[in-house]
């Protein structure tokens, strides 16, 4: 059974979870973080749904998302995403992502897999992040599939920009419903995910497959199961250790006792 405690600034620093969770990181070779849209939510990016406001509160976004919706009406999901690039831009990493790419300075090898596509782990100093799901800031071309830097793309008179190389529109280098997730991606998640001793699951909802299917691999391989979330999840019950709140607050808490501020 998972043991629960709540992460607040009066818990005790000898608190038995959170010293065994320590003894482990401690001791771990191998670190991996899966991280969900509640990260990204704490620097006040708008998840997927929740993201349709203003101009857009009048499309369905699995309406948008998806290959023929862009073969339909490209012009539409560019600017679309172009809005949501702009939200980006206006955001800044936030605690938890710092907190993690100083989690990496204590273990030998931490991985960071992300099902966000906001490059916000990257911003804040994660050097070996797998991006599940792509990143918002990338584009690639619609026929080859290959990403192309927007400095070099061709302007088109329908306000797109088209590959140098065959002419065929930009599109944003995300997987859209209905597309698979890229494979050299989603085989590293999981040669990682069975290789590590410690697997943090950081805000996300545990639903989404095949990322939900990692911390499962994870535990059958040896792996000790952190959540994090400030609600459970359907994978509450198979973590051993279960952090109830915000990454932005408990990953901080456990760099500095990492660091002997106990």
């Amino acid at each position: 059974m998972s043991q629960i405690c709540q992460m607040c600034q009066k818990e005790s620093p000898n608190h038995p979870i959170t010293q065994s969770l320590i003894s482990r990181l401690r001791s771990a070779q191998r670190v991996v973080a899966l991280t969900g849209a509640g990260v990204s939510a704490e620097s006040g990016i708008p998840t997927f749904r929740d993201a349709q406001t203003g101009l857009w509160a009048k499309y369905d976004p699995t309406q948008l998302a998806t290959p023929e919706a862009f073969a339909r009406n490209p012009k539409l999901v560019w600017e679309w995403y172009e809005w949501r690039r702009a939200l980006r831009h206006d955001t800044q990493p936030n605690a938890g992502h710092y907190a993690l790419a100083a989690l990496a300075k204590h273990v030998p090898r931490l991985v960071v897999i992300t099902q966000n596509i906001d490059g916000l782990h990257q911003l804040a100093g994660s050097t070996d992040v797998i991006e599940l799901h792509g990143n918002l800031q990338r584009n690639k071309c619609s026929r080859e599939n290959i990403v192309i830097e927007r400095a070099t793309a061709r302007p088109t008179a329908e306000g797109l920009l088209a590959c140098p190389r065959c002419g065929a529109y930009l599109r944003p280098d995300v997987v859209w419903f209905g597309e698979a997730l890229p494979r050299d991606a989603l085989e590293r998640a999981f040669v990682e995910s069975t290789q590590c001793d410690v697997f943090f699951i950081i805000g996300t909802s545990g639903v989404v497959e095949p990322a939900a299917s990692l911390p499962r691999y994870a535990k059958r391989a040896g792996a000790f199961l952190v959540e994090i979330n400030p609600e459970e999840t359907p994978l509450s019950a198979i973590a051993d250790v279960v952090l109830r709140g915000k990454s932005g607050e408990v990953l901080p808490e456990i760099v500095r006792r990492l660091e002997g501020g106990d």
